[in-house]
């Protein structure tokens, strides 16, 4: 399926590992101009030159996102650079432990901020640009926000706010004629998840036990199979498809565990 989206520019927050570089991945096959927009001044060359040699067309902004201003200056930057914005995909952010016991208010509000303060501004800062090109927004978001994980209490707030402005951005852009969804994920087996896994005594048994209890096929969902979905929800093939939360988890988070014979 053609989708459309050859010359079309659309930011990728993050996109220089995991999820959003497998999101990267699929958009420049389907012959969008990406623009990677982060922090990481060394991830962020290594993913511009892979894409690149894939024949893909890459940019990039350098921006602390928890700094609206920062925010602000690399979106200025896309526009001087591109002269548009056709998508925005909000993607950074990090399961980062803040627990309700171990917490306290400044560690929770900066869960907030690394998590989903800069998915509102980045919003914000494209708006104008989205509107003129009838844009379309996708936020990635965690099961967190709907299972509950235990002792990630700034995280999955995080994600429940992200589900809940994909919802109110899609009611409040109705009449320029954006679009946004979200599209929400389980166990996917980034460099972050790795990093995770590696801090139990066995952590093959653990993957191996995680991906038990995933309903469909008893494995994690790759990186590019969340990015195939962003790249369709972010082209005109989705164009009646808006406010959706769309779950690329393999069934984990609503289907019955109980019913795969490997998790018994």
């Amino acid at each position: 399926m053609d989708l459309v989206l050859k010359e079309k520019v659309i930011i990728v927050t993050g996109g220089s590992k995991g999820i959003g570089f497998g999101i990267c991945e699929s958009l420049i096959l389907e012959g969008a101009t990406v623009v990677i927009i982060g922090r990481n001044k060394d991830s962020i060359p290594t993913a511009i030159k892979q894409l690149s040699a894939r024949g893909g067309i890459v940019g990039h902004a350098y921006a602390e996102l928890t700094d609206p201003e920062a925010c602000k200056k690399a979106i200025d930057e896309v526009i001087n650079t591109y002269g548009t914005i056709d998508g925005l995909v909000n993607n950074a952010g990090v399961n980062d432990g803040v627990s309700l016991a171990g917490g306290n208010f400044e560690l929770f509000n900066r869960s907030l901020q690394r998590n989903l303060t800069h998915y509102y501004m980045m919003a914000h800062y494209c708006l104008p640009a989205l509107k003129k090109s009838k844009g379309v927004i996708v936020n990635i978001g965690s099961k967190t926000a709907e299972t509950g994980q235990g002792g990630t209490s700034g995280y999955a707030a995080a994600n429940g706010g992200r589900n809940a402005l994909t919802r109110e951005w899609a009611v409040e852009l109705l009449p320029y004629h954006i679009r946004v969804n979200a599209v929400i994920v389980a166990e996917s087996f980034t460099p972050l998840y790795e990093k995770w896994i590696q801090q139990f005594p066995d952590p093959q048994a653990k993957r191996n036990a995680i991906e038990a209890r995933i309903p469909f096929e008893n494995r994690m969902t790759t990186p590019r199979e969340i990015g195939n979905t962003v790249a369709f929800l972010l082209s005109n093939q989705s164009s009646h498809t808006t406010g959706q939360l769309i779950h690329v988890d393999g069934g984990y988070t609503h289907l019955d565990r109980a019913l795969n014979p490997s998790s018994e």
